[in-house]
């Protein structure tokens, strides 16, 4: 019996080899697959972080409702004091609380980030043959959506309640850019936060502290010239200002050369600044 075994055995190998040697040959003669270009691999990440969105739609809550509540709110409360009216506060009102909303919103990339990096699923995409930005660029790219469709929603209510831009569809159309190009370059300070801290309620409250009174000592809501002298050298030369004022001026059809550069020199510097920073972080954690 043990010899009738080992005689099949041995035929089961000699038919196995021609099979296996075949095979062999096969997968030596295949070429590599190309590496994925840095675009490819960036935008990769980016459906990845819109996936995400789809199977969890409750991550829309604070670029849907929150907008709408913050448009309606200050619009209410603070219009007739302000502004005399709801209907001229509004057209001032708009697109500040649009910068403020978008900006309020990037810190969630730094959440997503910290997220995945405690779940493990970052070291898997250090040991793919990537462009190594390609996961941080991704989850920036894919949070543009949220930031589009939070600017939509609140010009919508915007519309609805009476806000006209002077400049047309054309100077919305910049306005939106423009801020989604801060907001792309503004989200790497998150990033870098989501890799340096241990928890996402780390990375919020962080984010928290350095979000709003940046965003609330600005122009969004009035004017500076009715602040205090000191206060108002710190408004002034603030990033959120020079943004909101690019904007506000953009929709309302005029070309505020000196604004649109501080806000793009601003959006510049945090990109090369905390980029170079997120990725050392990335690379050596």
């Amino acid at each position: 019996m043990s010899t009738a075994t080992t005689k099949t055995e041995l035929a089961d190998v000699e038919l196995a080899a021609p099979d296996a040697e075949r095979l062999s040959a096969l997968l030596v003669g295949l070429e590599r697959p190309p590496r994925p270009s840095a675009l490819s691999a960036s935008l990769t990440f980016g459906w990845r972080a819109m996936l995400k969105i789809k199977h969890v739609p409750e991550q829309l809550f604070d670029v849907t409702a929150f907008p709408i509540m913050l448009v309606l709110m200050y619009t209410y409360l603070f219009g007739g004091a302000l502004a005399g009216s709801t209907q001229e506060y509004i057209q001032f009102l708009l697109p500040g609380i649009l910068v403020m909303s978008v900006v309020m919103i990037t810190m969630y990339t730094g959440v997503s980030v910290n997220t995945d990096i405690t779940k493990g699923v970052f070291d898997r995409f250090r040991t793919l043959p990537i462009w190594r930005p390609a996961p941080m660029v991704g989850y920036l790219l894919g949070d543009v959506l949220r930031y589009v469709l939070a600017s939509a929603v609140m010009l919508a209510v915007g519309m609805i309640i009476g806000f006209r831009p002077d400049g047309g569809v054309l100077g919305v159309l910049a306005g939106v850019a423009l801020l989604l190009v801060f907001a792309f370059a503004f989200s790497w300070i998150w990033t870098m936060f989501g890799l340096l801290l241990r928890t996402e309620k780390s990375v919020m409250g962080v984010s928290m502290m350095v979000i709003f009174p940046l965003t609330f000592l600005s122009n969004v809501f009035v004017d500076p010239k009715t602040m205090p002298g000191w206060l108002q050298a710190f408004v002034n030369n603030s990033p959120i200002t020079h943004l909101a004022t690019a904007v506000r001026e953009l929709m309302a059809g005029n070309w505020p050369a000196s604004a649109l550069a501080w806000s793009l020199g601003w959006a510049g510097l945090i990109m090369v600044v905390f980029g170079a920073v997120t990725m050392r972080l990335y690379n050596r954690k």
